[in-house]
């Protein structure tokens, strides 16, 4: 028979804390803060749950989750601004038989949630392979520093594994807690790889796309940058072309003027006519026989 043990609770929001974990805790409300100084005059144990929805200030029964873990207050700093900060090391599943909100904090009645494992079936591979997973998407995304990861690989108990990685990878809050509800370890190891796996690849999906991105915008701007020296090379010749149908109509201009042959042989040179294209323009119509 399961033994029945009181405590009182402190609902968590936006986190779900795993046994072996250890994580500073912000607390604001009243009744948590209470609830921490009321530990703190004994054995320092409280029962960690996470609230369904985190926007409720004064949750009930049924907005935190029956499965939490129970925890040992290592340090409590009071703030100036009436917060307090407080570590916490969490150390064994529990099952939340009982939830009692009185006026002052909230207590819970709870029973230890304990691992299956079959005792003929080694989970050591298995538990190596999510270390592996971890390793791999840790250098894709750079999130879990290599101490962490170096003091997981110490560990040798599968089920601690699990829950060592499953407390630093990015997961939903539902995510996590049904992993932290696994209490099957082969399930839960399975689980936590499958997350890693997803997260991985979606992360390469990611990559890919902004590859994509990157190179379609390169050659965008490469398309730019050429068409803009194309238009300018245009210009030039565009130009240049303006010139020659000038001079042209110059030429003609001082072939209709019936000049004397030498001043008409002279002007019909292409440097002359140029120089004498103001004067064609505006005096052509005066040059004429002596």
């Amino acid at each position: 028979m399961d033994v029945k043990i009181s405590l009182p609770l402190l609902p968590l929001r936006d986190i779900v804390v795993f046994p072996s974990m250890v994580i500073p805790l912000f607390v604001g409300r009243d009744k948590s803060i209470s609830a921490l100084n009321e530990v703190m005059k004994k054995d320092k144990k409280i029962i960690l749950v996470t609230q369904k929805n985190s926007e409720i200030d004064d949750p009930s029964k049924t907005d935190v989750f029956m499965y939490g873990c129970e925890g040992n207050i290592l340090q409590l700093l009071k703030l100036p601004d009436g917060t307090v900060k407080v570590l916490v090391e969490g150390i064994k599943r529990v099952k939340i038989l009982d939830f009692k909100d009185n006026e002052k904090f909230i207590t819970c009645d709870y029973t230890y949630f304990n691992d299956v494992l079959s005792k003929d079936e080694d989970l050591f591979p298995l538990a190596a392979t999510a270390l592996r997973r971890l390793e791999k998407l840790t250098s894709i995304n750079k999130k879990i520093s290599n101490e962490t990861i170096n003091t997981i690989k110490q560990l040798k108990d599968p089920s601690q594994i699990a829950d060592n990685i499953a407390s630093h990878i990015v997961a939903s809050i539902s995510e996590k807690q049904q992993i932290f509800e696994t209490n099957d370890v082969k399930k839960r190891l399975n689980a936590i790889i499958k997350i890693m796996e997803n997260e991985t690849s979606i992360i390469g999906v990611e990559k890919r796309i902004r590859g994509r991105v990157k190179t379609q915008m390169e050659k965008t701007q490469r398309e730019y940058y050429l068409n803009e020296q194309l238009k300018a090379i245009q210009k030039e010749l565009g130009e240049i072309e303006d010139g020659k149908d000038e001079t042209t109509n110059l030429k003609k201009s001082i072939q209709k003027a019936k000049m004397p042959k030498g001043v008409y042989k002279n002007l019909m040179n292409t440097e002359s006519a140029a120089i004498f294209g103001s004067i064609a323009k505006n005096n052509v119509t005066d040059v004429g026989e002596p």
